[in-house]
């Protein structure tokens, strides 16, 4: 009687933690599946799991690769890159096991959409959705959703699978990544395969990898975290598994008494497995689907990091580099979302904070960065114009992956000159300097040696803009859109808009007063 309350505590134990204890047929992961997207010009990944040992054949369209198992069960291949291809073809796994067969597959381009309600944000519930929607006839776009979920490890699969882009299918689905990927299908003419993985309200430490803390210098204060909380975890398991012992003897003693016997101890919670704990999101919804071959990621979140300032940038750097390590396809393209002005308290400059750490950001290379300024809701952390947001990602996209000629931001501030009681101000993408309502540039401040910030006055000279205030005859910094509800309305030719920028790094600077003028006109 002991040995079968131990085997059925064993067994279930198990099934608890995911671990098969049947024989396991050949099986692919939920992204490897029917009408999904392979990555043309890589080189293609595909794996899965067989019997331990078993010889595993993969055939797509003819190219045939062969492998073993490992002793885990575990088996995968590399195909050579393909041309993009609008045909389908089938992919077939063979094992003595079992087969598989995945139909209905294309190449072209696949891209990875990420972070928080912003991105998650569904179709049906921005501008014009109607009649996007019933427009959204693109037999090419395939959509794969990740479901929503946490994990304490590093998982497998997910429940999934590939949907072909159709008003049906479509409403539920990112608005962003649809119309970013819907740019893309439509200016190369290949078909696009679009992995989107939102959560609305969650912080970037959970969509990060365990190696993006422990390789990232700046992140020891989080990884030293991580790890003691991982070694009470495994303290509070190996006493668990004592009072488990325990248990077994005490309820195979009053089995065989004819008694009934409680319920067995309840295992501690893995530490990491929530919403709020750094990596969980990055092992449930992104491991997953590593390896598959893509060409690149966009990103929208920071509303719920507002605060942490120029430490943002570093914990954004972590997940960039650590997604690009177990990707291992090298730098590939990061394009992110700048966020949208919103009047979230009475801290008006932690916003802008913020900005300034998602624009350093553009230092680390394959990145791009969309200004949303211009498109905001300040009463709504939702702005609905997903389609430009998506049209902003795809110009950077457009421009650096695919070697189109075009310009992919609005100014980026990169240099000022103190003149005579002035600053003159000079930036990356800004040919045609203008003002999108044809009013003088606002939102703009000025400060001396005092450091405290005055409104300023603007003026446009050919690229450059000339900033000054009689208040300050001495100038020595200038604030740019330096307020959680500024909506500039500087822009380039192409009209995208200037992001926000200060020229100092004050800690203890009066900033300045947002202007009393009314907003500018939308685009």
């Amino acid at each position: 009687m002991h040995r079968l309350v131990c085997l059925l505590w064993f067994v279930g134990a198990c099934l608890a933690l995911g671990i098969s204890v049947a024989r396991a047929d050949v099986t692919l992961p939920a992204i490897l599946s029917d009408h999904m997207v392979l990555q043309a010009g890589h080189p293609l990944r595909v794996w899965g799991w067989a019997e331990p040992g078993e010889e595993v054949s993969v055939n797509l369209a003819g190219e045939i690769r062969v492998t073993h198992a490992n002793a885990a069960g575990e088996w995968w291949v590399t195909l050579p890159a393909r041309e993009s291809s609008r045909k389908p073809v089938e992919m077939t796994v063979t094992a003595l096991s079992g087969a598989v067969t995945v139909r209905d597959i294309l190449v072209g381009e696949v891209w990875l959409g990420s972070g928080q309600s912003n991105m998650g944000w569904p179709l049906h519930l921005a501008t014009d959705a109607q009649a996007e929607i019933a427009q959204a006839r693109f037999p090419e776009i395939r959509l794969f959703s990740v479901p929503i979920g946490t994990a304490g490890t590093p998982q497998s699969k997910v429940a999934a699978g590939w949907l072909v882009c159709t008003p049906e299918t479509v409403p539920g689905f990112s608005a962003v990544l649809y119309f970013f990927g819907r740019e893309l299908h439509q200016a190369l003419r290949q078909p696009v395969g679009l992995i989107a993985s939102a959560v609305g309200g969650t912080r970037i430490e959970p969509w990060m990898s365990a190696a993006s803390f422990a390789e990232t210098p700046s992140l020891a204060g989080e990884w030293q975290s991580i790890q003691q909380s991982l070694t009470q975890y495994q303290e509070a398991r190996q006493e668990h598994l004592q009072r488990t012992k325990t248990w077994v003897e005490e309820a195979d003693r009053l089995r065989e008494a004819g008694r009934d016997f409680p319920d067995g101890p309840v295992p501690p919670s893995h530490p990491l497995n929530g919403f709020a704990a750094p990596t969980s999101l990055y092992n449930a919804m992104i491991h997953p689907v590593v390896p598959y071959t893509l060409r690149g990621v966009i990103w929208y979140q920071g509303e719920s990091n507002r605060g942490q300032g120029m430490h943002y940038h570093d914990l954004q750097a972590g997940l960039i580099e650590g997604w690009r390590r177990v990707w291992q396809q090298g730098d590939f393209p990061f394009l992110f979302v700048q966020l949208a002005p919103f009047r979230y308290d009475d801290n008006t400059t932690s916003l802008p904070e913020l900005w300034e750490a998602q624009s350093a950001g553009l230092t680390l290379p394959q990145t791009g960065m969309a200004v949303t300024t211009d498109i905001s809701t300040i009463g709504d952390i939702h702005p609905p114009k997903k389609k430009e947001v998506g049209r902003r990602l795809s110009l950077w996209a457009l421009r650096d992956t695919y070697g189109q000629d075009l310009v992919p931001s609005g100014p980026l501030w990169s240099e000022q000159v103190v003149e005579e009681g002035s600053v003159r101000l000079t930036f990356q993408h800004a040919i045609g300097l203008k003002t999108r309502d044809g009013n003088p540039p606002n939102w703009f401040s000025i400060a001396g040696e005092d450091r405290r910030f005055y409104p300023a006055t603007a003026q446009i000279d050919g690229d450059t803009v000339i900033v000054r205030s009689a208040e300050v005859s001495q100038p020595v910094a200038v604030r740019f859109g330096w307020n959680q509800i500024a909506e500039p309305n500087l822009v380039n030719a192409v009209g995208l808009p200037a992001s926000p920028f200060r020229t100092d790094r004050w800690t203890d600077a009066r900033n300045a007063p947002a202007p009393e003028s009314r907003p500018a006109s939308r685009p």
